[in-house]
């Protein structure tokens, strides 16, 4: 088993390194070239910059059992597909039972702002401390039920 990130957007990069470390899980972070990375733990992938790049290279090493983390629900998917296990940086898991709500409640959105002619979203709110905390300790009891 691996740990794979999709790491250009990625706030908890550090996180996911620290609960690896502690339980000696490989990991593997992917971003383009416009985000350069360094890590003193993970292997880190530059891949050309590009539309869905970073994606294509995830999938295309990712095998089953391992875990992705990843905001994107294509990428999710996709890693579900494989037989891999797949968990947002809010620390939820994208399973076979969610994944086509979660797609097509992203194709809805995507078809209301393109309908609208104000295209004015303000985003997602601010990340906290304790959404790090959330995060670490649903990953972490996803690790330890893997490596069990």
């Amino acid at each position: 088993m691996k740990i794979l990130v999709d790491a250009d957007a990625c706030p908890v990069v550090r996180q996911i390194e620290a609960v690896a470390e502690r339980h000696s899980v490989p990991v593997i972070l992917l971003c383009d070239t416009n985000h350069i990375m360094t890590s003193d733990y993970s292997e880190v992938r530059t891949i050309e910059a590009g539309a869905d790049s970073v994606d294509i290279a995830l999938i295309n090493i990712l095998a089953a059992g391992d875990i992705v983390v990843t905001q994107d629900y294509g990428v999710a998917a996709m890693a579900l597909g494989k037989k891999a296990y797949a968990v947002h940086q809010n620390g939820w898991e994208y399973t076979d039972e969610n994944i086509d709500r979660l797609l097509m409640e992203r194709h809805i959105a995507k078809k209301a702002r393109m309908a609208s002619k104000k295209n004015h979203l303000s985003g997602p709110r601010k990340r906290t401390g304790e959404d790090n905390e959330n995060f670490v300790t649903r990953f972490e009891a996803l690790v330890l039920r893997l490596i069990g």
